[in-house]
């Protein structure tokens, strides 16, 4: 896979020379590339708001961390970050990520510096190969990825399509079209474990933080694998309203999606779950074919005390794009 590293920064190299920036849904997006470190900044209105990283330590590349626009993180900083009090469990929840736990048996999900050398065999990571676009206009950013398993053999053939958005300094948005295209035979089959997830800061645990489902259903044990169109997590933070929001689009496989939303932090929108988290909803299989290919696009909302009418006409737009 090294080769494709070099491949992506004599690609990335080009583009980087400047940052561009435009106005999108009244924000200014910027992106900024820091080679370094193996990130790329997405500034909207000068305000910092998340990077998307891809270093080779990682995993499977992710948007971390990410603040709104008052400068508050709603990322947990561990394990890149540590932050004081905060939990250290489950290493590889790092900020915003998609992937899933059962691709031909292989788990994407769980992996993490974490698992023993002689159990990494089970295990399956996302590495980021190139830059396709990134256009500062739209504040949209394309990648390509390959999900390859532990031998270096690519299953997935990652597209994924950010776009980086807000409205003044008072909402954020982070749209995500992901097209998985099967480069072997490939059967993604029921798990628990997906799809885009979000592991929060402390401050919007269960106790302090408060989920809700479209259908009025609250708490972990109202909305856990109940299907939704979206489930919000409201909480106060050093004295501001923050509410934080998942949409499942219409058009993705098996809408609406269950939400794998726990009460220490972990906030994620599953649409492979099925019998794994609600046995009325039986199995799900899905095969692809070398060639073949399947889309899920996603959408996170940072705002403030945002009320259901005020989410619902939010999804609603969403669905019409």
């Amino acid at each position: 896979m090294m080769n494709k590293k070099s491949v992506f920064y004599i690609v990335l190299s080009l583009w980087i020379v400047f940052s561009g920036c435009s106005t999108t849904r009244n924000a200014i997006v910027t992106f900024k590339h820091d080679t370094e470190n193996y990130k790329i900044d997405i500034i909207l209105n000068d305000l910092y708001f998340t990077s998307l990283i891809y270093s080779d330590t990682l995993e499977k590349p992710c948007l971390f961390p990410i603040k709104t626009p008052s400068g508050k993180f709603i990322t947990r900083g561990y394990p890149l970050e540590p932050r004081p009090f905060e939990r250290t469990d489950h290493p590889h929840h790092v900020g915003l990520w998609f992937n899933f736990g059962d691709v031909n048996g292989i788990d994407f999900w769980n992996n993490s510096s974490a698992i023993a050398p002689d159990k990494k065999i089970h295990y399956g990571s996302v590495l980021l190969d190139t830059i396709l676009l990134a256009d500062p206009t739209k504040g949209k950013l394309k990648t390509l990825s390959s999900w390859i398993n532990f031998q270096g053999d690519t299953l997935l053939s990652e597209e994924t399509t950010y776009i980086f958005s807000g409205i003044k300094n008072e909402y954020r948005f982070i749209e995500r079209e992901t097209r998985l295209t099967a480069m072997q035979e490939v059967t993604l089959r029921s798990n628990k474990e997906g799809l885009i997830a979000l592991r929060v800061d402390k401050s919007f645990e269960e106790g302090n933080g408060t989920y809700r489902n479209r259908q009025g259903a609250t708490g972990e044990a109202g909305v856990w694998g109940k299907r939704t169109p979206w489930v919000a997590l409201r909480a106060d933070k050093e004295g501001e309203i923050i509410t934080i929001v998942i949409l499942d689009h219409a058009q993705n496989p098996n809408y609406p999606g269950w939400p794998h939303a726990r009460g220490y932090g972990l906030f994620s929108m599953n649409n492979l779950a099925g019998e794994a988290m609600d046995k009325s909803s039986g199995p799900i299989e899905i095969k692809l074919q070398p060639g073949e290919n399947i889309t899920f696009t996603h959408k996170l909302i940072i705002g403030g005390d945002m009320s259901d009418e005020e989410i619902n006409s939010m999804m609603h737009q969403f669905n019409r794009q």
